[in-house]
């Protein structure tokens, strides 16, 4: 098991058992047992859709022969003998719509209510689990997660414990980590996850309920300003006032998310909204023109902005960063004590470690890491200086202080990392490949 699945599920664990505290002993060590993500293709009726939404704690479990509880949880499982699952918040459901694009525009998801056309767009980003505490304003998602047996609901005690599983699940799975909150405290107990998921460069996409958009700005009940609230500790947020605007907006997050330095996006829609049932066809396709402008730029350290809407300028920025490549790759050629320092940048691309560790090997170049790089490359390598920075070897930050040639590879330099840069470095040209 990787170190990023231990990381995941310790997390799990530890949502597990900070959420019981107020149980019996019996009850937490029986639920520590029982998973998160669980199976159910029952019928729902009203009365079980209102337990779930109001106390998950009143779920009922099916009739077994696995001793239970005086609370209605499993008994621990003997030594040797499978833990018994309880049931889901799922029934089964129609499978994912295809889409219907015509002249550009989706008429697959007219009749389809916002909440609905949330959980559609998330089966068409490849989305397997969402972690949500269920609250008012985020029932029409709830409820369309509810209907569809493709997602598994991860269902934390509190809306931080959401924010930090989700972290620690798209570290050891590569994908954004996905969750759903209420509005007023349920956004709010998002903060410090998001700033967390910022500074660590880990792609998440928070949905948040909102109050209905005729009080917004009343005062009403749980309203907030999560958009201002949560500005400083995204990439991007967003207040959506339209169904039609849902999909692309969706869309348009996890680009964002994932684009350059991964980090948090956060998309707050009022509950009449998502309630709302679309009635034309709609635009998916994301309207961000500045990505691949930023990128071409960050790489090839372009002094000024350019238009690269026209091929004549696309044509320029690619030569622009075929030429920076060709002056990193003659610059460590010609270094006589080069070292690559990669960090979590490596790690969130698929092919990223083999790719360093062809680098490394080709080169014969040492290798140091940050913290949050550690396992992008192996340790075991003669070429391994194992972590570099205050609480890294003492070796690692002797080797870069003397290197000639730093190669930076989806790592920053973090102020654990450098100290004091001015009295450390002089660096002369550094062409920055990622700021994870």
């Amino acid at each position: 098991m990787s170190t990023l699945s231990l990381i995941w599920r310790q997390g799990i664990s530890k949502v597990t058992r900070s959420s019981f505290l107020r149980q019996s002993a019996t009850t937490f060590i029986s639920r520590s047992y029982s998973s998160l993500s669980i199976k159910h293709e029952q019928n729902r009726n009203q009365s079980t859709v209102a337990a779930i939404t109001t106390s998950p704690d009143l779920i009922p479990f099916p009739n077994t022969h696995t001793p239970m509880t005086p609370y209605g949880s499993p008994l621990p499982p003997m030594p040797n003998q499978e833990p018994s699952l309880p049931i889901s918040l799922h029934n089964l459901s129609s499978s994912l719509h295809a889409p219907d694009v015509r002249n550009g525009l989706d008429y697959s998801l007219i009749g389809m209510t916002g909440g609905e056309i949330i959980v559609e767009m998330f089966l068409r980003q490849n989305v397997k689990h969402v972690f949500s505490f269920p609250g008012g304003a985020a029932l029409p998602v709830i409820d369309a997660l509810y209907d569809r047996t493709e997602i598994d609901v991860i269902l934390p005690r509190h809306e931080q414990c959401a924010g930090h599983i989700a972290e620690g699940y798209s570290r050891a799975s590569g994908k954004p980590g996905v969750v759903v909150v209420t509005s007023g405290p349920g956004a709010t107990n998002m903060i410090t996850p998001l700033q967390d998921a910022l500074s660590d460069g880990i792609p998440l996409v928070v949905i948040s309920g909102q109050a209905p958009t005729t009080v917004v700005g009343t005062d009403s009940f749980q309203e907030a300003d999560v958009v201002g609230i949560s500005k400083p500790c995204t990439k991007w947020n967003y207040m959506v006032k339209n169904v039609a605007e849902i999909p692309r907006r969706i869309n348009e997050a996890f680009e964002i998310a994932v684009s350059g330095r991964p980090g948090p996006v956060l998309i707050d829609i009022p509950k009449d909204i998502t309630a709302s049932v679309l009635r034309q066809p709609v635009n998916t396709n994301t309207m961000i023109p500045n990505l691949k402008k930023m990128a071409l730029q960050s790489a090839a350290r372009t002094s000024r902005p350019a238009n690269i809407s026209s091929p004549r300028n696309a044509a320029s920025h690619s030569q622009q960063l075929m030429a920076a490549i060709q002056r990193s790759a003659d610059l460590i050629n010609i270094a006589k004590r080069p070292i690559i320092y990669a960090g979590n940048g490596v790690l969130s691309k698929p092919e990223g470690s083999t790719l360093l560790r062809e680098l490394a090997e080709k080169a014969q170049i040492p290798v140091t890491t940050s913290l949050h790089g550690l396992g992008c490359f192996d340790e075991h390598d003669e070429k391994s200086l194992h972590m570099l920075g205050m609480h890294g070897a003492a070796y690692a930050n002797l080797a870069i202080q003397e290197a000639d040639c730093i190669i930076a590879l989806g790592a920053r330099f973090d102020d654990r990392v450098t100290g004091n840069v001015a009295s450390m470095w002089i660096v002369q040209y550094n062409p920055h490949t990622d700021s994870s």
